[in-house]
């Protein structure tokens, strides 16, 4: 195994004969809080599941940024996302949890055809379609009863009973904790199985939210928001459910890609930032894929 990756496998107590969201409540069960690691692509699950993460995640930006050199302003379609959660889904039997926007206007269809590809679970959120990152300003929100609806929408598109609805909620920071923590109990009325708690700023807020809704609490743990890096020992003391962390490794791979790219511009050759790469013979150990050995002669 390569030396400089710990290819631990997560203890399972599940088999990848149950469905996917019946996975990723299993997971739940074995790891709190459960952390969430977010993969761009089907290469960076295979990574995340090598290093022992029992859940995967796909973010919306990851989408529209990585897929398709866009911001994450609502410019990707259900069509595009679904691609992604197949080559993910296919690659790892891990449960893979997708951020689903606002669900582009049909909750039900978008529940049936994530559920076809493979993903575990969705969340939607309670703004409205131009939606914005929600750690920028100027977020508008639809009301509780819209957002109600499109819960109950996506209920009704359920085909796998396990197949998790997970309500966000962006209104802390315009309309305060109460609000928010007010919005997230008529979600929970109106179906959703799981509350993502956007932006949130003190452990404190995570506890409020825990204690009224009764139902897990997902805190992002974003680098560069709102939120601080709280350690999952920091969660486990307020409650919280799922720890996710949905671009870390996008941000060190863009990183570490433009650096190589200024190296080879800058001295013409890749000499010097070797040792930052990938082997060969690690990527194929990675993929499972064996050289075929030359004839002898």
């Amino acid at each position: 195994m390569p030396s400089r990756v710990n290819k631990t496998s997560p203890k399972k107590s599940y088999t990848i004969h149950a469905s996917a969201g019946a996975r990723l409540r299993a997971a739940m069960k074995a790891e709190r809080p459960l952390q969430i690691v977010g993969v761009i692509n089907a290469y960076a699950a295979i990574l995340a599941a090598n290093t022992g993460f029992r859940s995967l995640y796909l973010s919306g930006a990851g989408v529209a940024n990585a897929s398709y050199g866009v911001p994450d302003v609502g410019i990707t379609t259900l069509a595009d996302v679904l691609i992604d959660v197949r080559r993910i889904a296919r690659a790892s039997k891990l449960p893979l949890l997708v951020d689903a926007d606002t669900g582009w206007d049909n909750p039900r269809k978008t529940v049936g055809q994530m559920t076809e590809a493979g993903a575990a679970g969705i969340h939607l959120e309670d703004q409205v379609e131009a939606k914005r990152c929600g750690h920028l300003a100027g977020k508008r929100l639809v009301s509780s009863k819209e957002m109600s609806q499109r819960i109950k929408a996506a209920v009704k598109g359920k085909t796998d009973p396990a197949f998790v609805i997970m309500a966000r909620t962006d209104a802390v920071a315009s309309e305060g904790l109460v609000a928010a923590i007010e919005r997230a109990r008529q979600y929970c009325e109106a179906g959703a199985d799981m509350i993502f708690a956007e932006a949130l700023t003190e452990l404190e807020q995570y506890r409020k939210f825990v204690r009224a809704v009764k139902v897990p609490v997902l805190a992002n743990i974003t680098e560069f928001g709102k939120t601080p890096l709280f350690t999952v020992q920091e969660l486990a003391s307020a409650g919280v459910s799922m720890a996710l962390y949905p671009l870390s490794a996008f941000r060190a791979m863009n990183a570490a890609a433009l650096k190589v790219y200024r190296a080879l511009r800058a001295e013409g050759t890749q000499k010097n930032i070797l040792g930052e790469m990938q082997t060969r013979a690690e990527l194929y150990e990675f993929l499972g894929y064996q050289a075929p050995k030359a004839n002898p002669k």
